[in-house]
């Protein structure tokens, strides 16, 4: 089963979360539409038949696991 990363918008430290997108490993878009929050994102992820990875810290890394953790 392939990952698919929620990331929260805007990446960075400035300002709030906006809402969170869904991305591949590589950095493609699963889909354009920015969900509110990440229980919907979560929900949409696994409507695809993916596995969702949530971030633990606000500035990620797709290549450190320790800022992922598997749904």
């Amino acid at each position: 089963m392939h990952h698919v990363f929620i990331e929260p918008i805007p990446k960075g430290l400035w300002g709030p979360i906006d809402g969170y997108t869904l991305e591949y490993s590589d950095g493609d878009k699963v889909t354009t539409h920015v969900f509110r929050s990440e229980k919907l994102a979560i929900d949409e992820v696994k409507l695809r038949g993916f596995r969702p990875m949530v971030a633990k810290v606000r500035i990620t890394d797709k290549g450190n696991h320790n800022h992922w953790i598997a749904i």
